[in-house]
């Protein structure tokens, strides 16, 4: 028998006969969402735990942030109180299997994290219906973002910040890591990988690093699963630029080393930029991933205080750069 056909009749049977990728149980539409001072409880039942920065004076914009993969609400710790100060409060849940939620680790998937987003911003818009609702969505937060404007473009939502959004597609990867991510779904999706031996480095905050190292709700190793899902996400997150049309601002650091460049340049080509819709964009020269906890993070974070607050002026940082440059950035790299 010749040598491919007897392995596809090796591999054949251990492919069919692969594990399936584990997911939480699904449960029906029973609850009115409801918006609590600690949680927020989603139309199936489920809790999201919730922090809330109000301003201490008189109010002036309403932010919902979403945080990144395998991280929880806590990494707006330092950005809520900051924000708070200039008068914008700021609510961050976390994402259903991250953080403090039940099954903790498993992909709920793409629609669920979208509905999720929904029903938190209309909650939100209740509660404040007289003030400017933002969203802030971070590297896998971002991603979450995209999809639901996209799906929506009617949300309640007067402006959108994205750092270094989550839009790695597999379009945008090597054929060697399409091909690996695949093999590995199929043949073990309950394999918990590091990620350790990549060598990359989120953000210049060594401090942050440890205390992310020894925070027990920062999830250290991943399901091969969750990772399909993740990358499933970020396949509709790039997919749906070109439809989100609403004021947004994109902030990229060049020394990114968790989100390649090319691919925010794909997201930045798509942005649309009629009269529905304006995009700026910033890219920090010596930014990480972590944008807003970077050791420059206070430097981001007045951007988008600013962008929220006097739209029409520069970015405080100097750092605003058209969408040409970081296309250039992207050049440079390839």
């Amino acid at each position: 028998m010749p040598l491919h056909r007897l392995l596809t009749a090796l591999l054949l049977p251990l492919l069919l006969a692969a594990c399936a990728p584990l997911r939480p149980p699904e449960r029906p539409a029973a609850f009115e969402p409801r918006l609590n001072d600690d949680h927020a409880l989603m139309d199936d039942g489920y809790r999201l735990p919730l922090d809330a920065w109000r301003a201490a004076d008189e109010p002036r914009a309403v932010v919902v942030a979403l945080h990144g993969f395998n991280d929880y609400r806590r990494a707006f710790a330092s950005a809520g109180p900051f924000l708070a100060e200039r008068g914008i409060t700021v609510y961050a849940y976390d994402q259903r299997g991250f953080g403090e939620t039940a099954y903790r680790g498993l992909w709920a998937g793409s629609e669920r994290l979208t509905a999720d987003l929904r029903a938190m911003l209309a909650l939100l818009r209740r509660r404040h219906p007289e003030l400017p609702l933002y969203l802030l969505g971070e590297s896998m937060g971002g991603a979450v973002t995209i999809a639901a404007l996209a799906a929506d473009p009617d949300l309640p939502v007067d402006g959108v910040v994205l750092v270094a959004p989550a839009v790695w597609s597999r379009l945008t990867m090597p054929w060697y890591q399409r091909w690996g991510l695949w093999l590995a779904g199929r043949l073990a999706p309950g394999w918990k990988p590091t990620g350790e031996s990549l060598n990359r480095w989120p953000t210049d905050n060594i401090e942050l690093l440890r205390a992310m190292a020894r925070d027990p709700m920062v999830i250290k190793a991943t399901r091969i699963d969750t990772i399909v899902g993740l990358v499933d996400l970020m396949d509709l997150a790039l997919a749906s630029g070109p439809r989100l049309a609403v004021r947004g601002l994109l902030l990229y650091g060049a020394k990114d080393q968790i989100v390649p460049a090319e691919p925010t340049c794909q997201l930045l080509r798509q942005l649309p930029n009629g009269d529905n819709a304006r995009w700026r964009s910033a890219l920090y020269p010596d930014g990480y991933h972590m944008l807003l906890r970077d050791l420059q993070g206070e430097r981001v974070l007045e951007d988008i205080a600013s962008w929220i607050l006097t739209p029409d002026r520069p970015l405080p940082s100097g750092h605003e750069s058209p969408p040409g440059e970081i296309w250039a950035l992207c050049r440079e790299r390839g």
